[in-house]
């Protein structure tokens, strides 16, 4: 009787503590009133049950373009004079930030900012509003092959210095691997 599950508790001052859990069985049966069914036996995710892994695109929805696909597309703001917004598609917050900050770096530039419209797609928004002598369009033209010539000197300098220290650890430990 004490075993049955619509049995109180044994005492009168205990109280009965239900887990979030208590529907289930040690061997993940699921009880639906007085049925049991055995679970899914499909795996969660793409195919499976509905959860969080189905709103997750493919990776490589993440850089590929689809055809006909544009990767900058602009819109003029007719609110503010001289502003564009810009939408890079199969992009995120690597291009976005590195844009943004080397727009600021123009003496034309009077406003750049960028935003991601939601995290699971790799797309950001650019708006840029410059003083009028330059395009917004010019501006981020010109941000682009700045941000090019930037990252090939970085890239020269990260390898020379990559071989300098190679050279240097082979010569410290008596020509064995340098790291």
């Amino acid at each position: 009787m004490a075993d049955s599950p619509d049995a109180g508790p044994p005492f009168p001052n205990q109280q009965t503590i239900v887990s979030p859990y208590s529907h289930m069985r040690q061997d993940s049966s699921v009880i639906i009133g007085n049925d049991m069914r055995p679970p899914n036996p499909e795996p969660p995710g793409r195919g499976g049950r509905p959860g969080a892994e189905d709103n997750v695109p493919d990776r490589f929805e993440l850089f590929l373009l689809a055809d006909g696909e544009k990767k900058v597309t602009e819109e003029t703001d007719t609110r503010i004079p001289s502003t564009s917004v810009f939408t890079f598609k199969k992009e995120d917050h690597t291009l976005g930030n590195m844009l943004r900050a080397r727009l600021y770096q123009s003496p034309h530039v009077l406003f750049s900012g960028y935003k991601v419209p939601h995290p699971l797609v790799a797309d950001f928004i650019l708006r840029v509003q410059t003083d009028g002598t330059l395009t917004p369009r010019a501006a981020v033209l010109q941000a682009c092959k700045d941000l090019v010539t930037d990252l090939g000197l970085l890239s020269r300098e990260f390898t020379k210095e990559w071989e300098l220290r190679k050279m240097v650890g082979e010569n410290v430990d008596g020509g064995a691997n340098g790291a």
